[in-house]
């Protein structure tokens, strides 16, 4: 038998890119989002207004990185900067009334194509593999100290 760890990193290794594929957002069709997109707006709706350090503190990646991605998302009119809402001094950016439209609609999407491919699966196994995926997203996080804001979204 495999290491399960071993098998679990596989497994996982080939959920993201089955997921990645899954929906026609990957390849850049149909006007969607972007995968960098898709992920730093999740974050801004569960966490709200966020600066380009919080961004960076979040995601471990770099600020050019981010500044990069930030201004792709400005231009395309998905997310704005707005002065700091706890009146701090760094700008935030918040999702526009198109980027959540946008948001919205990609996700419900992401979920009907993971609705298709789960067809055959019982309601209770469903809910079981979402549970123990959420118990395996926060260890990591906690192992990591970056945990995801979770709320009624999720």
């Amino acid at each position: 038998m495999e290491n399960p760890t071993a098998l679990i990193e596989f497994e996982a290794m080939l959920l993201g890119r089955h997921l990645h594929l899954l929906t026609p957002h990957a390849r850049g069709l149909d006007g969607r989002l972007d995968r960098s997109a898709y992920l730093l707006m999740s974050r801004i709706r569960a966490q709200g207004p966020m600066s380009i350090g919080e961004l960076s503190a979040a995601f471990c990646l770099d600020v050019s990185t981010l500044n990069r991605q930030t201004a792709a998302m400005a231009r395309a009119g998905v997310v704005e900067r707005i002065p700091d809402p706890a009146g701090g001094i760094a700008r935030k950016f918040a999702i526009t009334a198109e980027g959540e439209r946008r948001l919205t609609s990609d996700r419900a999407r992401n979920v009907t194509g993971l609705e298709r491919v789960l067809a055959d699966w019982t309601p209770e196994e469903v809910a079981e593999f979402g549970s123990l995926l959420g118990r395996l997203n926060r260890d990591l996080e906690r192992h990591d100290a970056r945990p995801w804001p979770r709320g009624t979204s999720t």
